[in-house]
């Protein structure tokens, strides 16, 4: 019998089992999968995921995890198809109701003291796998449609999390014996939503359907940190959201500052629980990497690569990193040796890594041994021929990687000048370089060097992109070294050359961009508001244009949260 006496709907081949002991085994099964005991985690949840709806769910979300770490088609396809059994298993635990339409009617039609205890934790089971499987609906198929069709679900994933919240917020609301778990789960739903929501430019929103949302960041950690530090099934998950956060979305779709002290605060128990756990300790590297302590940070990807052999695809997440640790060091063969193994082992995008091969390659000097016997230029040649086909698109810095690689098909091709450094900006490094002043100058010297070579060649059809090219990375090395008023120039530059510039449109909202978080830094607001509605609404149609906006969209909340700090200071003291 089930926790509150009423027969659960078995289909499998198992006797039924309670709530309470459902939540025991998975949360044991968590533990082997942190432990990096994955087969053994699966196995002990895969007898019971056809009748009970926390087995389904989390053996559902370890496939979806492995799923997003390969791109592997057959991965994606079956992560769907286990976590659709898993909302149907979800489907039958929940209240009924003979009222047809919206999934959300029974919940917004009743108050949390209609439900059993069972039947709540049904409702966010339910929620969660809507959650995901819109997750991979936008894996699989970034079309239009596909955000359509994942908007759809996203949108009854929040209304049912928004009455559950409501529900466990009630005085008076009854409290089961599993309720730290239902808390755990509101707090993942809740907190997910809000800090999503509050990432993404509105003009986004309006394509999920979801106009008139929004979503508000420190109420979305706060949940998040709540269900990450109490004990509870979906504690890991909101830890490993608030560390994918502090150490990755920050920095690539943020401002760039992330929040290391908050991630190692974070990491602290789990690293004692699970010292030699991959997955933690790859988010370890990653906050030495942000903190510029490279070689602590390459130490750590190599002992999180060799706690376990039987996911390579965290192999491939650390091969990733290491091969951004070496670039930051300008040790160019060895970060080819890092995109070398990607480029055979990984599907996420070999396009990608092809061009990042040819990208190390071309920063050697001419007359020195390339390793294998590769040549930049026949790799170079090659990258469109492994473009991706995942419903038709390929992603953006790939779409990026294929484009720029387009001139070396003529027959004496332009080069690019520091190709491996301008996809460094695309994923925000010279961020992780300012700590670390040295790393800034060998930067700095690539690209006078660079800059040189460029002025003694003659001019040709590239010349003024690749100038421009030179001077935004210039302007971020003397931002990173307290020469403001160089910077701006450099940034300023590129700006005035907006006309002449023919390939790479990218440049312009992103010198103003740069040029408006540099006016930030200087005290400049008004000004920095001024570019950043530039930049967010004059330009169209380039290359990681979504970056770029998510970029932009961050900068200007962090304006208005500084705004209203001071009006709030500003009101206090009055």
């Amino acid at each position: 019998m089930s926790s509150n006496g009423k027969e659960p709907p078995a289909c499998g081949d198992s006797p039924p089992i309670d709530l309470q002991s459902s939540l025991e085994e998975c949360m044991e099964a968590l533990d082997l999968f942190l432990n990096n005991k994955f087969s053994e985690s699966l196995d002990k949840l895969r007898p019971r995921i056809r009748d009970s709806m926390y087995h389904a769910l989390i053996y559902a979300t370890i496939l979806e995890m492995q799923a997003m770490m390969t791109f592997e088609q057959d991965d994606i396809a079956s992560a769907g198809s286990t976590m659709k059994s898993a909302q149907e298993v979800c489907q039958r635990f929940r209240k009924k109701s003979t009222v047809v339409g919206s999934i959300t009617s029974v919940v917004s039609k009743s108050s949390g003291d209609d439900f059993t205890e069972e039947e709540l934790h049904a409702e966010a089971c339910y929620a969660e796998c809507l959650l995901q499987r819109a997750a991979l609906t936008f894996l699989q198929d970034e079309n239009m449609m596909g955000f359509i069709k994942g908007g759809i679900k996203v949108r009854n994933s929040y209304m049912i999390y928004k009455e559950l919240h409501g529900f466990t917020q009630a005085h008076g609301f009854h409290r089961g014996p599993s309720h730290t778990h239902l808390e755990g789960a509101v707090s993942l739903g809740i907190g997910a939503f809000n800090l999503t929501l509050s990432l993404v430019p509105p003009r986004i929103l309006r394509l999920l359907e979801f106009a008139g949302f929004s979503g508000d960041k420190d109420y979305g950690l706060s949940q998040l940190h709540e269900g990450a530090t109490s004990l509870n099934l979906r504690s890991m998950l909101c830890a490993l959201l608030l560390l994918c956060y502090y150490t990755f979305l920050s920095f690539i779709l943020g401002t760039g500052e992330g929040e290391v002290t908050e991630a190692e605060r974070l990491l602290k128990p789990f690293l004692v629980r699970y010292p030699r756990g991959a997955i933690f300790l790859f988010f370890a590297g990653r906050a030495e990497e942000i903190k510029g302590n490279i070689d602590e940070a390459v130490a750590l990807f190599d002992e999180g690569c060799k706690a376990q052999q039987a996911w390579k695809q965290f192999h491939h997440m650390c091969y990733w990193e290491l091969m951004w640790c070496y670039t930051f060091k300008r040790a160019w063969k060895m970060a080819y040796f890092y995109a070398d193994l990607l480029s055979k082992e990984s599907r996420w995008s070999k396009a990608m890594y092809v061009y990042m091969k040819a990208a190390y390659l071309s920063m050697l000097p001419v007359d020195e041994a390339r390793p294998f016997g590769e040549q930049e230029v026949e790799l170079f040649r090659q990258v469109d021929s492994f473009k991706q086909k995942i419903a038709g698109k390929s992603p953006p810095t790939e779409k990026f990687a294929i484009r720029k690689a387009r001139r070396y098909k003529a027959s004496s091709p332009v080069l690019l000048p520091v190709p491996v450094l301008e996809m460094m900006y695309m994923w925000n490094g010279f961020t992780m370089i300012r700590k670390r002043p040295e790393l800034t100058r060998g930067m700095m010297e690539t690209l006078l060097e660079a800059q040189r070579t460029l002025q003694e060649a003659p001019a040709n059809d590239y010349s003024v992109d690749d100038r421009s090219v030179i001077l935004l990375l210039k302007g971020l090395c003397l931002k990173n070294e307290g020469q403001t008023r160089a910077a701006e120039e450099c940034f300023l530059q590129v700006y005035k050359s907006e006309k002449k510039i023919k390939y790479d449109s990218y440049l312009v909202p992103n010198a103003l961009l740069e040029l408006s978080l540099l006016y930030i830094e200087m005290g400049r607001k008004e000004e920095a508001v001024k570019l950043l509605q530039r930049a967010k609404t004059h330009y169209k149609d380039y290359s990681m244009e979504s970056r770029t906006q998510f970029r932009i969209h961050a900068a200007l909340s962090k304006l208005r949260a500084n705004t209203d700090d001071t009006e709030e200071a500003s009101s206090t003291q009055l």
